[in-house]
């Protein structure tokens, strides 16, 4: 693709889903299983609007089935999948058995409307093409995601995308009967241990993503989702109190911390704090246990709830701020304005006995401000914490919430 974003001062290329590969790669086939002839480009367009122009590769023919592939591009997002092949095996339903494995009706090319919809009735799928994911695709094993459990991780949009291509395929060539879809990925096992699919109960292999059809790169709306589809699925899972995380320096301190909470309830929010909590009350949530390092956390004290530093850095104005209210000397606070990092900043207080009252003030304004952001629909507790100091403060319901979150495991 040649479209390009600006972010951060820097030009970057726009790419393409899996669901777009997943759906060219079925056109492609469908064109050549049903047309008779080869096809060497194939055109899609995405939801977003944007047509896509993407070169058909490994193409294979067999007597009733033809399989292609289509090769993710990425664009400049870094992104695990980028330069994988996407397949696609399109086959026409002749007998007793789809190529998933589903029971169905025997079939021949011109089949009726009527056999194809008896068939869809037992695979829940439409009533002329069925979808399923083979080597490399996820299948799903717990509730609380977008597809069923047991269905193939290739998910709404790049399913209906297969089939409105498929659909107006079979039209142009006047083919009235069914046809199997079978979408693999072969690097999809060993890429998925690199996804949130583990953790998910997605196994064997990464899923078919992608709404728009189009990859923006350095996507937030992208990290977001994700972590709204962990937080739901756990929510599924009978959890109804929830352990969030910014990232790996929460994780590390909670294997330290104790307290019966477990690493494997935890949710990375990264710094989508604000956005977290709104997933939380949407999702039914009853509450919420949010820990953090302070260099993050200390900015909730402002109501900050996106943690990155280009969204907003007041590390040490606020540290210094609450340390100006409890009276400590401007040179104190001329020190503490000229830190790098909020551990520095820390150790002059710490020098000068001010630690705990300064983090007792930060922790009710951190409390005032979640609970505003939650607009007070969740019960709700923080723990902040320092690499060098230890746990710095904790909000009130903390003890509280602890007990139900190690309760509900």
């Amino acid at each position: 693709m040649e479209e390009f974003v600006y972010k951060n001062h820097k030009k970057l290329r726009y790419g393409y889903t899996t669901g777009s590969c997943a759906a060219a790669a079925a056109k492609a086939a469908a064109l050549m299983l049903l047309g008779g002839r080869e096809v060497s480009y194939v055109e899609l367009l995405t939801p977003k609007g944007v047509s896509l122009h993407l070169e058909v590769l490994d193409i294979r023919w067999e007597r009733d089935s033809v399989s292609c592939a289509i090769q993710k591009d990425g664009g400049d997002d870094p992104d695990v999948t980028n330069g994988i092949l996407v397949y696609a095996k399109v086959q026409r339903i002749q007998g007793s058995e789809s190529s998933a494995g589903i029971r169905t009706v025997t079939m021949q090319p011109g089949s009726s409307q009527g056999e194809c919809e008896s068939r869809a009735d037992a695979a829940h799928d439409s009533d002329r093409i069925h979808i399923d994911g083979g080597q490399g695709v996820g299948r799903v094993t717990k509730p609380g995601l977008e597809q069923p459990v047991g269905a193939a991780a290739i998910n709404r949009v790049p399913r209906q995308m297969i089939r409105e291509n498929l659909e107006a395929v079979c039209e142009k060539y006047g083919y009235d009967g069914c046809l199997d879809v079978l979408i693999s990925i072969p690097a999809g096992e060993e890429l998925a241990a690199k996804t949130f699919n583990p953790r998910l109960g997605i196994v064997g292999g990464i899923s078919v993503l992608g709404t728009s059809g189009i990859v923006e790169p350095m996507s937030e709306q992208a990290l977001i989702e994700t972590i709204r589809v962990e937080m739901r699925q756990k929510l599924a899972n009978g959890m109804e109190y929830l352990l969030v995380v910014p990232g790996n320096y929460g994780i590390d301190f909670l294997s330290q911390y104790g307290h019966g909470l477990d690493l494997e309830d935890a949710v990375k929010c990264s710094n989508f704090v604000g956005e977290a909590l709104d997933a939380a009350v949407e999702f039914g949530a009853k509450g919420v246990l949010l820990v953090g390092h302070i260099g993050k956390f200390v900015k909730l004290a402002g109501g900050i709830m996106n943690t990155h530093s280009h969204n907003a850095d007041a590390r040490m104005e606020l540290l210094t701020v609450h340390a100006a209210l409890l009276g400590a000397p401007v040179e104190l606070l001329q020190k503490m304005m000229d830190c790098v990092t909020t551990d520095d900043a820390l150790k002059y207080l710490d020098e000068a006995g001010l630690i705990s009252p300064v983090m007792e003030r930060l922790m009710e304004r951190m409390e005032f401000y979640v609970n505003q952001r939650a607009m007070r629909k969740l019960e709700l507790g923080v723990i902040t914490f320092s690499n060098v100091y230890g746990v710095l403060g904790q909000t009130r319901k903390v003890p509280e919430l602890i007990e139900k979150i190690v309760a509900q495991g």
